[in-house]
């Protein structure tokens, strides 16, 4: 491929960029998009500024022409496919001592899965780095310390890696202003050098090993400008709170399961604070006086008692995490709450019990009765999770009203009702979840049409009494599951975050959902992918082939149903799919081929129907279990055995050597975020 339609840059430049792009499946690399391309020098002509990030796939090599680029000084290949790469210790050769300082290379961005070895010492020779970001690898043993020679550095993000032994040398960077080695397994003590940095005010240090005490100076005529401060899940000891109130300017705390005990001392210009774990057995009254929090963590603690009342008045405050205590109940009326400025909380796993009230629901406590229907027209309410309660009754029917409502998740109850298609009224409604409960009837539409909710994503009606049949168009009008995913087509199981750095506690969702053969919780819900849960009903007939138009489906269980007739051979176009599950049905016919050739599928399981013939070969077939495909009398071949029909020839493979399995990071957090005005 030739690019020199798409850069203003010399010959030798052109060919050095095109043999590299011709390296990679670069089909993706779009030079004409604003945020992808290359730029060249005005006065060289030189390429000075690549930036190809997600679209990449292939081996990056010592040999690439890459490295013949030697004028580059921004250089981005985040979140590309590198395949089985190291990185090459060429790297350390683009800031050739020759060249003019301005072609010197500045800026290095080489996160998210890119590649997996211990880091070149050679990165010591690119002294002019100003922003190094290698985070979300698979990067192993020490930090080399010739890092600490690029003395130009302001920012370095090392975090979501596998670095061991002590902490980075960093005394020679005194231009630094951000720092971020969290998820890693760094042990030993931190340098007393890394809290007098002049300009530092992101330091990031969220689970490692780091041990010890830690301290910062107490200068009132330069004081520290750390404003997000990350030290949770580390062993430090000592008297942790006393140093850190020292931090004026401090916005951001976390002190996540380190043992803190008692809080009698804290920075009063806080905005967040996570104290998660930390052992505190009585609620921390020096929260009163923090008037600019506006998220607070408290969570897993050993706090018993009523939530103070005090609390709702703190003017600012947003996120309230009480989750995991022993807390029993609210001081004061509820109204109190209900008009502060909270809209966000979380309260799951306490002994709250008794009946709804109307305030900011959450779940797994002991609330029963049913739901209030109260919700007013025009209500603001984005999200409603009261799952895993002793709930009876039926769905308010107010529900319609709230036009803002994105998530309603109300599984794990004692609701009884018939499926409710008048929700199909909710015009951003992408996640309903109505499992284990007492639901009954047909989920067909009473015209026999399409099922409506076009911005539905997650569909889970598992293991309720629904009945009947499914039209041939019940899926056509699921505009927002027939979208395509990302380019690097993933399943994203991810947290996200904030402009402080941290978990974006205000759209989380977890959502419990039969996947890839287990029940798991999955959160925060986002627009790439789709998934359908039916599992354990009593619905029949044929599965509908407009299935087939939801391109963004990941998952899909049909399980413990009476579907009859044949695999819809439509299936075969969810390019997407990573589990399948039809097992225990009554499907007929044979296992369409085009499965076989699905290389994100990464479990499949049709076993205990009337299926018969040869079973597709491929990679992601033939590495299932043979529970995969047992109770199917007629069926042979891997994995069930080595031949069909008495035949000595192996069956016909369709092996693909670039398929892999799918590797998935799940995050297990147990929330709910309630939406309120």
């Amino acid at each position: 491929m030739d690019y020199s339609s798409y850069v203003a840059c010399p010959p030798p430049q052109i060919q050095a960029l095109t043999e590299f792009m011709n390296e990679f499946d670069s089909s993706h690399c779009n030079l004409s998009n604003p945020f992808n391309g290359v730029w060249c020098d005005n006065s060289t002509s030189a390429v000075t500024k690549l930036r190809l990030s997600a679209c990449l796939s292939g081996t990056l090599k010592p040999s690439s022409s890459l490295f013949r680029l030697h004028h580059l000084r921004y250089l981005d290949l985040n979140k590309n496919n590198f395949i089985s790469s190291s990185l090459p210790y060429e790297f350390g050769n683009l800031n050739s001592t020759g060249l003019f300082e301005l072609h010197h290379l500045r800026y290095l961005y080489l996160a998210y899965k890119n590649f997996s070895s211990s880091l070149p010492s050679e990165f010591g020779k690119l002294n002019k780095l100003e922003i190094l970001s290698l985070s979300t690898n698979d990067f192993v043993g020490r930090v080399p310390p010739t890092i600490s020679n690029l003395t130009s550095l302001t920012e370095l993000y090392l975090e979501h890696n596998q670095f061991t032994g002590s902490f980075p040398l960093v005394q020679n960077l005194t231009m630094l202003s951000s720092i971020d080695v969290s998820y890693n397994h760094l042990s030993g003590t931190i340098p007393s050098s890394l809290t007098t940095m002049p300009f530092l005010s992101n330091l990031n240090l969220r689970l490692n090993d780091l041990i010890g005490s830690i301290d910062f100076p107490n200068n009132s005529s330069t004081p520290s400008r750390i404003e997000y401060l990350y030290l949770g899940r580390n062993h430090f000891e000592g008297n942790i709170i006393e140093p850190i109130s020292k931090l004026i300017n401090l916005k951001l705390l976390d002190l996540s399961f380190l043992n803190t005990n008692t809080i009698l001392d804290i920075p009063i210009n806080l905005e967040i604070l996570l104290l998660q774990g930390c052992g505190i057995d009585e609620f921390p009254n020096i929260l009163k006086f923090l008037d600019k929090l506006e998220n607070i963590d408290i969570s897993g603690n050993v706090i018993k008692g009523k939530v103070p009342e005090w609390l709702w008045k703190l003017p600012r405050l947003n996120t309230v995490f009480l989750s995991n205590n022993s807390f029993h109940g609210f001081q004061g009326p509820v109204d109190v709450l209900v008009n502060s400025s909270v809209k966000n909380l979380f309260v799951e796993q306490n002994y709250f019990e008794g009946a709804i009230p109307i305030m900011p629901l959450s779940i797994n406590n002991n609330l029963e009765g049913s739901i209030p229907d109260t919700f007013y027209i025009s209500s603001s309410l984005r999200s409603l999770d009261v799952g895993h309660n002793r709930l009876t009754g039926k769905l308010p029917r107010s529900l319609q009203n709230c036009s803002s409502l994105e998530f309603l998740v109300v599984d794990h109850n004692r609701i009884k009702d018939k499926f409710p298609f008048w929700l199909k009224a909710l015009p951003n409604l992408q996640v309903l979840i109505l499992s284990s409960n007492k639901f009954y009837g047909s989920i067909s539409p009473p015209n026999q049409g399409p099922l409506g909710f076009p911005e539905l994503r997650i569909f889970e009606i598992s293991d309720n009494k629904f009945t009947g049949s499914l039209p041939p168009t019940y899926f056509v009008n699921w505009k927002a599951s027939s979208l395509m995913m990302n380019e690097d087509g993933g399943l994203y199981m991810l947290y996200t975050k904030n402009t402080y750095g941290i978990i974006s506690y205000i759209n989380i969702e977890a959502i419990d959902l039969q996947y890839k053969g287990l029940s798991m919780e999955q959160q925060r819900v986002l627009t790439s992918y789709a998934t359908i849960d039916f599992f354990g009903n009593r619905i029949e007939r044929l599965i509908p082939e407009s299935i087939s138009l939801l391109k963004a489906l990941i998952a899909l269980n049909l399980s413990n149903n009476v579907f009859t007739c044949h695999i819809p051979l439509s299936l075969s176009n969810l390019g997407k799919l990573e589990s399948l599950d039809l097992s225990s049905n009554q499907l007929s016919g044979t296992i369409p081929n085009g499965l076989g050739s699905l290389s994100f599928l990464a479990y499949i399981n049709v076993s205990h129907n009337h299926l018969k013939g040869e079973i597709p070969q491929g990679t992601q077939i033939t590495g299932q279990p043979k529970s995969s495909f047992e109770g199917n009398a007629g069926l042979c071949g891997l994995p069930l055995q080595d031949t069909c029909f008495g035949t000595n020839a192996p069956p016909i493979g369709m092996f693909n050597p670039d398929i892999g399995s799918v590797s998935v990071r799940f995050f297990r957090f147990f929330g709910v975020s309630v939406y309120k005005k």
